[in-house]
């Protein structure tokens, strides 16, 4: 007998999953800037002369590259709050799971980029009187971002793939929401092809813009 697709109880529940894919979106943004922005200052102190703090950047680096997401995230949603008197909530543990993991993938990346400058560049400005902050911030970090572009970009697609993980602590996201759905009228073909398909239209556009963000640098040089 032919499976019939019944997508008539997702167009009754079209509300619950637009609020899933509203907190898809805002916790991939907010999980974007903490991840890509903190990795940035994680691989500058991986670079650092002083010793402890590099061995510091080292350690984030290889725990939480080294522990899977879904993990970190239930430690902070169940465990956190055991160790010290505060409150965390399901949307607080899914953006530190996800955004210190991210961070310690991209503090690799760029520190990927920046060495490979080549030595000369270093050498150059700091015969014109530069600082080492200064080459960095003026000529080092500028070409190292444009290397690194595709890899962040890769980077910024995994995030927004793991926002489905928060579903672990019932985060009202897209997958989350598409699960009541599914529970509700025991369709889950439907209901996850539905998601499957909102995914896909959520992240394609962004995908397009850093192709031609690459395209846009690329000419430029």
């Amino acid at each position: 007998m032919a499976y019939r697709w019944d997508f008539d109880s997702i167009l009754d529940n079209w509300q619950a999953l637009a609020m899933g894919a509203v907190g898809t979106l805002r916790l991939f943004l907010i999980c974007l800037v903490l991840g890509l922005g903190f990795g940035l200052v994680v691989a500058l102190a991986r670079r650092s002369r002083r010793a402890p703090l590099r061995w510091l950047a080292v350690a984030f680096i290889e725990f939480f590259r080294n522990t899977p997401v879904l993990v970190q995230i239930l430690w902070f949603y169940f465990a956190l709050p055991m160790l010290v008197p505060v409150e965390i909530t399901p949307f607080t543990a899914a953006i530190l799971g996800i955004s210190l993991n991210s961070a310690a993938y991209s503090a690799e990346i760029y520190r990927g980029g920046i060495q490979s400058i080549e030595p000369g560049q270093w050498e150059a400005a700091r015969s014109i009187g530069m600082s080492g902050l200064q080459t960095l911030r003026r000529i080092v970090l500028p070409q190292a971002l444009r290397r690194v572009l595709p890899a962040l970009t890769n980077r910024g697609i995994e995030i927004f793939k793991m926002t489905t993980l928060a579903s672990a602590v019932t985060y009202v996201e897209l997958l989350h929401q598409g699960k009541l759905v599914a529970s509700l009228r025991f369709n889950p073909l439907e209901v996850y092809t539905v998601v499957g398909v909102l995914f896909f239209l959520l992240l394609y556009p962004l995908v397009r813009a850093t192709y031609a963000l690459e395209r846009r640098l690329a000419r430029s040089d």
